[in-house]
């Protein structure tokens, strides 16, 4: 699943891809923001994004869909 988290005060924002399923990662979004905790997140690839809890601005949540084999539709 991608996420994208909007920091503010900053232009850009922190995308990765994560197999953490939405309501986990809904859940550790909303106890970072009530309690001002740092936000943690894992990508695919082991890394870990660490957000202070009152620096979010957004985050985007994208669709879990399985991903696609082959070249293409045809």
């Amino acid at each position: 699943m991608e996420i994208k988290i909007g920091i503010q005060n900053i232009g850009r924002e922190i995308v990765i891809d994560s197999a953490q399923t939405a309501e986990e990662v809904a859940a550790a979004v909303s106890k970072a923001i009530a309690t001002g905790e740092e936000l943690r997140l894992s990508d695919d690839k082991g890394r870990i994004v660490i957000v202070p809890g009152d620096a979010v601005g957004y985050v985007e949540l994208g669709g879990e869909e399985a991903r696609k084999v082959g070249f293409g539709a045809l």
